[in-house]
């Protein structure tokens, strides 16, 4: 075989770069976050596993339909109709902003933009404690 001594180190040197991010990351798998659920059991505006695979297109189609297109009210799977909120339908059961939007969105690595118009209702909380104590 011509040029061996030059191929064979060269396949190893490929299959050593190749598996370079296998090795590096071996063992470092993250559990996948839960995020922290309302206490009290309601009915979300859909079902469950619908909520957990489509929350952001929900929430596109109901910023679309409430500025776009002046509808404020949803109607679910379920037949009940629900006012079009991210603040006063969806943040009255999920409270915390940190312990259920951000938990899953950090471990995807992605950075909704929600929270440059919503303010979550912890920090309502904060804002009106700062605004008494300051009165």
């Amino acid at each position: 075989m011509y040029n061996s001594d030059k191929v064979i180190p060269g396949i190893i040197i490929f299959i050593i770069f190749f598996t370079i991010p296998m090795w590096l990351n071996l063992g470092g798998a993250k559990a996948i976050p839960r995020p922290e659920l309302p206490k009290e059991e309601k009915n979300c505006v859909e079902s469950k596993e619908y909520m957990r695979a489509y929350h952001m297109k929900l929430l596109l189609k109901w910023r679309n339909m409430a500025i776009r297109e002046g509808k404020r009210t949803f109607v679910g799977a379920d037949g009940k109709t629900y006012l079009i909120s991210l603040q006063n339908t969806c943040m009255k059961c999920h409270k915390s902003n940190e312990k259920f939007c951000d938990r899953c969105h950090k471990f995807v690595a992605t950075h909704p933009d929600c929270w440059h118009c919503h303010i979550a209702p912890e920090e309502v909380a904060k804002l009106r404690r700062w605004q008494n104590g300051n009165r």
